[in-house]
């Protein structure tokens, strides 16, 4: 994965949701495919009885249920990784927790990280466990790449495409690195798509071929050089009129994944979600990999630039 020589490894945060287990056999399959050390984490915030008291006892038995729900999250994670892995143990796991609140712990632990795996929705919005919920957080304030994880699918063929989306921006540049690299481990089709115009846009932004013939060479620039660098990826340049994120969204049935940049063009930097980013992680059903912030060197190599608890290896 392009990133940070000082990164590694996926971490994936749990919660016991139905959404969480997916993401955690997706996390592992990636893991793998990767030869990424995976982290499977929980973070709760701590709670106290519902009326304030300063008995110690009922504190301590508070802590101590909260304690042994976390620990039942985490074993359910567990579980379903020594079943993917088997006895080979093909790549280290580590088992983590921490008291924070969900979001800003994942974001902290996402600093280390190369890719954060997460389910789409989780236990509800007031579970103190709960993970989804904040799953859109991540993906805007993340320290590097989110994966959201939706609904089990079943299987497609190993070789379904991969969408990608690109304007020309830096965070676009970061996605088309990660799309290049995930696309050739998985011996994948990459289909790119860049919108050269939108039913948003009104009659008199447009010139109709001079725009289309802009957005072919934006396209064509962005691509070049990736397409030398991983001559076994097979592309398909794709030029369209419409809203990129919902011609993605349409065209995910028979995808395995899609990849985003976190803003557009338009976007402030480590802050707003773009709005083709925003659609697709809502309203696809597939995996979705946001790259937050350009990661490491945003560039082909040959083009110039214009993107806790640990167990012993073998667990």
């Amino acid at each position: 994965m392009s990133a940070s020589p000082d990164k590694s490894g996926i971490l994936v945060g749990v919660d016991g949701s139905a959404f969480s287990d997916v993401a955690v056999r997706w996390a592992v399959r990636e893991a793998v495919m990767r030869q990424e050390e995976l982290t499977v984490m929980a973070v709760a915030q701590r709670h106290m009885p519902l009326l304030v008291t300063y008995d110690n006892e009922k504190i301590l038995n508070s802590r101590q249920s909260q304690h042994s729900e976390i620990d039942q999250v985490l074993a359910d994670a567990c579980r379903i990784v020594d079943d993917m892995l088997g006895e080979s143990r093909p790549v280290r796991v580590e088992i983590a927790f921490m008291f924070a609140h969900p979001l800003g712990g994942l974001i902290e632990a996402s600093e280390e990280m190369r890719l954060v795996v997460v389910g789409c929705r989780g236990m509800g919005a007031w579970d103190r466990l709960t993970l989804g919920s904040v799953s859109s957080g991540l993906v805007r304030h993340a320290h590097c790449p989110v994966a959201v994880i939706h609904k089990e699918r079943p299987a497609l063929d190993a070789h379904a495409p991969i969408l990608l989306g690109i304007d020309g921006s830096p965070a676009s540049e970061s996605a088309t690195a990660m799309a290049f690299e995930e696309a050739s481990l998985r011996g994948a089709p990459l289909i790119a798509v860049h919108a050269w115009a939108d039913h948003s846009m009104s009659a008199a932004d447009l010139d109709g071929a001079m725009d289309q013939q802009k957005g072919a060479e934006i396209l064509s620039e962005r691509l070049a050089g990736w397409q030398e660098d991983y001559p076994d990826v097979q592309v398909k340049p794709t030029l369209i009129d419409q809203d990129a994120g919902r011609w993605m969204v349409n065209h995910s049935d028979t995808a395995q994944l899609i990849v985003v940049g976190s803003h557009g063009r338009g976007g402030f930097a480590g802050m707003l979600l773009g709005s083709v980013s925003s659609t697709v992680v809502h309203a696809a059903e597939v995996p979705v990999i946001v790259a937050r912030t350009p990661v490491g060197p945003t560039q082909p190599s040959n083009s110039a630039a214009p993107a806790s608890h640990t167990d012993a290896p073998g667990r």
